[in-house]
């Protein structure tokens, strides 16, 4: 894979994020730039999640600086913050149970895009063709593969910039977790889409990702090109043995 530009997206410089007077995340660096996939991995509990949700401002980041696109978004509400076509897919695949999986994609798209929402939602279905064949089902009945499909469809109907995505392959069998690494990569191959992919499966998140970051306690401790970090022993033996991937 090849970034043919080092634009910086996103920029988190010093972030401590804090739960209480526990301190989760303890001064954070990270890029994201245009057009990359990046991955942050690390263990259950190393503040993965709390990054990504500082991100989105909720907690917000106590010390330290978010830009997005040059402009600091530290401060700003969450709903301004999604506005700047920022998406994020939660863990736990947080779809609406009650409604369809069209009812759902209509959730995800943004309010200014409707013009588009027949040719997204058809975009979808060709990413994810088993979402076409549950068009009328409720979300609450389909797979966890299939939610999982759903939530990531329903963040990209905000046709995003920047497209977050938090622990995708959780509690999926090894089949869907590659079809849904697949659909990433398609996505940032063929659109350009700059994704920050939070994940614990080590192996699948560094090999689709350019560039990826270890967490962990709340401090990153290695980054570097993601097949570069996929062959450190260090990362072979703290996730990848045993047959985690």
């Amino acid at each position: 894979m090849t970034v043919t530009t080092a634009t910086p997206m996103l920029q988190v410089r010093g972030a401590k994020t804090y739960y209480g007077k526990i301190i989760a995340l303890k001064g954070v660096d990270i890029d994201v730039n245009k057009g990359e996939i990046v991955t942050l991995i690390g263990a259950n509990g190393a503040g993965k999640s709390t990054l990504m949700m500082t991100i989105c401002g909720n907690p917000r980041a106590r010390e330290g600086q978010i830009l997005f696109e040059g402009r600091d978004i530290t401060q700003l509400p969450t709903h301004e913050i999604a506005r700047l076509r920022i998406a994020q897919s939660p863990e736990g695949r947080r779809i609406f149970p009650r409604m369809t999986v069209l009812e759902n994609l209509q959730m995800g798209a943004a309010l200014d895009n409707l013009a588009y929402f027949d040719q997204d939602v058809e975009r979808m279905f060709t990413l994810f063709p088993r979402l076409k064949e549950r068009i009328g089902q409720r979300g609450g009945t389909l797979s966890g593969g299939e939610q999982q499909m759903l939530a990531i469809a329903r963040a990209l109907m905000a046709r995003p910039k920047l497209l977050m995505l938090d622990e995708p392959s959780l509690g999926l069998a090894p089949l869907i977790v590659k079809q849904i690494f697949d659909a990433i990569g398609e996505l940032n191959r063929s659109e350009g889409l700059t994704v920050f992919l939070v994940e614990q499966n080590a192996y699948h998140a560094l090999r689709l990702a350019h560039r990826g970051y270890v967490l962990v306690n709340g401090s990153v401790t290695m980054s570097g090109p993601g097949r570069e970090l996929l062959e450190k022993p260090e990362i072979r033996a703290a996730y990848l043995e045993g047959g985690a991937h």
